[in-house]
C-alpha cells in the first residue's frame, strides 16, 4: 500500500445543500492536506439505497433515496486506505486540530455522543433519544447509564482497514440490504426519522465489532455543548443547523470566530 494511500477522509454533500457547507468541506480539505490524507468528496449519489417498505415521510424521500446512506460508500475504500475518516459535511474543522488518525488503530472508533459536556437540554433530550431508537434493542448490551446508551454520534467515524473483516466481502450496498437492517432503513416505529446511525450502532455491538470511544471534542455539537466549552473543539458539528434563529444562515460568522 502507498505510502501517500494510507489515509482518507471521505465527505458528502448531495442535491442543494446550505451554504454553509461550503466553508465547513474546505476546512476538511486544509485538515486532509495538513495530516496527509486524500480527501474525497462525493457529490452524486453511488448507493440510491430507499426503504424496501417505507415507513418514512414523504420529504425523507424528496430525492428518491436516502442520501444519509451515501456515507457507506466509505467501505470501498477500506480496500485502497488503511483509515479512513467519514465525517459529515456540517462539520467545521479548527486548524488546530490534532491528527484523528493518530488517535486509534480499532477497527471503528467515534465520539459517545453522552461523553459531550452537554447542556442539561440536551442531555435530557438525549435520554429520551436513548430510549427512543436503543430501548428496544434489547440483544445488545448499551451499557446504559443516567444520560442514556452508550451510543456514537455517527458525524464523525474513524475507521479502520480491519473492519473488512466484519463486512464479509459484501459491497456497501449488498451490506445495507442485510436483513436484519430493513427495519432501520424503512423507518419503521421508533426509527421512522433514524438516520444511518442507529443502524451502524447496533451492528458494532451485535457484531462484536472493537470499537473505541475518541476524545468529545473531536465530534463537538453546536448547541449541545456547554456554550463556555464549545471553543475547547476540535471538530465543531452544526447538527441543527436548520433549527438556529438564522437557519443556519449565521454560521459562517461562527466560523470566523473559531478560526
Amino acid at each position: 500500500m502507498a505510502e501517500e494511500l494510507m489515509r482518507a477522509i471521505f465527505q458528502i454533500s448531495l442535491g442543494e445543500v446550505p451554504g454553509f457547507y461550503q466553508p465547513c468541506i474546505e476546512s476538511v480539505g486544509r485538515y486532509a492536506q495538513r495530516v496527509g490524507a486524500k480527501h474525497i468528496v462525493l457529490t452524486e449519489p453511488r448507493l440510491r439505497i430507499a426503504p424496501l417498505k417505507n415507513c418514512r415521510s414523504e420529504n425523507a424521500l424528496r430525492l428518491s433515496y436516502l442520501p444519509i446512506y451515501e456515507k457507506q460508500n466509505a467501505f470501498n475504500l477500506l480496500h485502497d486506505f488503511e483509515q479512513v475518516a467519514v465525517i459529515d459535511a456540517d462539520i467545521y474543522v479548527r486548524d488546530s486540530a490534532p491528527d484523528l488518525f493518530d488517535q486509534s488503530q480499532a477497527p471503528f472508533a467515534g465520539v459517545l455522543e453522552r461523553d459531550l459536556p452537554c447542556t442539561p437540554q440536551h442531555t435530557t433530550k438525549l435520554q429520551k433519544h436513548s430510549q427512543g431508537q436503543f430501548g428496544n434493542l434489547r440483544d445488545v448490551d448499551w451499557d446504559w447509564n443516567a444520560h442514556g446508551a452508550g451510543f456514537y454520534n455517527m458525524g464523525m467515524m474513524l475507521l479502520h482497514h480491519s473492519l473488512l473483516e466484519w463486512l464479509d466481502g459484501q459491497t456497501p450496498t449488498e451490506f445495507l440490504r442485510r436483513p436484519e437492517f430493513e427495519r432501520f432503513i424503512n423507518g419503521e416505529g421508533h426509527w421512522r426519522w433514524s438516520t444511518d446511525q442507529t443502524l451502524l450502532n447496533w451492528w458494532l455491538r451485535s457484531a462484536d465489532i472493537p470499537h473505541e470511544a475518541l476524545d468529545w471534542r473531536f465530534n463537538a455539537l453546536y448547541g449541545a455543548v456547554k456554550p463556555e466549552r464549545i471553543k475547547e473543539a476540535y471538530f465543531v458539528h452544526f447538527f441543527l443547523a436548520a433549527k438556529m434563529p438564522q437557519q443556519g444562515r449565521e454560521i459562517p460568522d461562527l466560523i470566523r470566530g473559531f478560526m
